[in-house]
């Protein structure tokens, strides 16, 4: 028995290593780098806040964003995939009262087609229509306190603070320079109040999307010609995700019904169900999910892999998820 115990853990540990390396794989050098914006409009919150996006290895059709889709195959089925020719990002805007204060957040979700199967280096999250959520929580003086960014699996989650946060809402005994995310080290701060008309510039790493940096830059620094391609995206709203053009209708980007109600269609992750189902007592960990209220999707946005924090870590109720974090907004 102790042999067998030896030879799991041997196991777990060589393909933790692999997955830790595929995250540090060298970026491509590359003479033009290429930024996802969202296209002009006017001078509303919600488009001030819209995050910027570099991608590496623009070249491969999986590292772009794209527009969620939907066709008939030549067998007459539904086919979900997610169309790289027309980046869009989703939006939704929900308010939120904690016990000290009110807010708003402006959340932002993208679209990949896919995370490509590899095994060196090893990537666990191999599978289709991948997402990523970026939340920005507005205070009532229209400031910018909070910066979140998750997979719209609910993994890979970081929560940093701006320069506008004050240090009492932080979590106790807060001292962090920088913040480590499975591999990726982001900032433990971001600074809004250098200089007007500022953007969160989103680090992408290329084929499995994880956010590697994230820094404020001045608007206009991304606008000019030189080694920056812009890509402008649409900004749609996040119900658009649910009717989608298909045929002479429409269809979700989601599951409607049975045991995968709720989660994205098209993107199980075979590796992560084998690796994971069992410790998080979710069959479909890491499968992309609809970001709603749990008592209508039937799947809870949980960010916390032990499953008796399920409802405490659900990121709809942010108020609770913040606080479930150590956050004392």
């Amino acid at each position: 028995m102790k042999v067998y115990r030896f030879s799991f853990f041997v196991i777990l540990f060589v393909l933790l290593t692999l997955i830790s390396c595929a995250h540090h794989q060298k970026l491509p050098e590359e003479t033009i780098h290429t930024i996802y914006a969202v296209n002009h409009g006017d001078d509303s919150p919600l488009h001030r806040y819209a995050p910027l996006f570099l991608t590496y290895d623009h070249q491969s059709e999986y590292n772009r964003i794209g527009r969620a889709s939907a066709m008939y195959d030549d067998q007459g089925d539904e086919h979900i995939f997610v169309d790289s020719q027309h980046p869009t990002i989703y939006h939704l805007t929900r308010r939120f009262t904690t016990k000290k204060k009110s807010y708003t957040n402006f959340i932002y979700r993208v679209h990949f087609p896919k995370i490509p199967f590899s095994l060196i280096p090893f990537n666990l999250t191999a599978g289709r229509n991948i997402g990523l959520i970026v939340v920005i929580t507005i205070d009532s003086q229209q400031k910018p306190v909070l910066v979140t960014t998750v997979h719209t699996c609910g993994c890979y989650l970081a929560i940093v603070p701006t320069s506008y946060l004050p240090r009492e809402a932080l979590p106790l005994n807060w001292k962090r320079m920088s913040i480590k995310v499975y591999g990726e080290k982001l900032p433990g701060n971001l600074d809004y109040s250098k200089a007007n008309h500022t953007k969160l510039l989103i680090h992408l790493r290329p084929e499995v999307h994880r956010v590697m940096n994230l820094e404020i830059v001045a608007k206009q620094d991304v606008q000019g010609p030189g080694n920056i391609n812009v890509m402008e995206m649409a900004l749609a709203p996040m119900e658009r995700l649910e009717a989608i053009p298909l045929g002479d209708g429409t269809t979700s980007f989601y599951h409607q019904d049975g045991i995968l109600k709720g989660h994205v269609k098209g993107s199980v992750k075979p590796l992560e169900s084998m690796l994971l189902s069992l410790p998080s007592l979710d069959f479909f960990v890491g499968t992309d999910k609809i970001f709603g209220n749990r008592k209508k999707t039937g799947n809870p946005f949980y960010t916390s892999l032990k499953p008796w924090n399920r409802k405490a870590s659900d990121m709809w109720n942010f108020a609770e998820f913040l606080e479930f974090w150590g956050w004392r907004l």
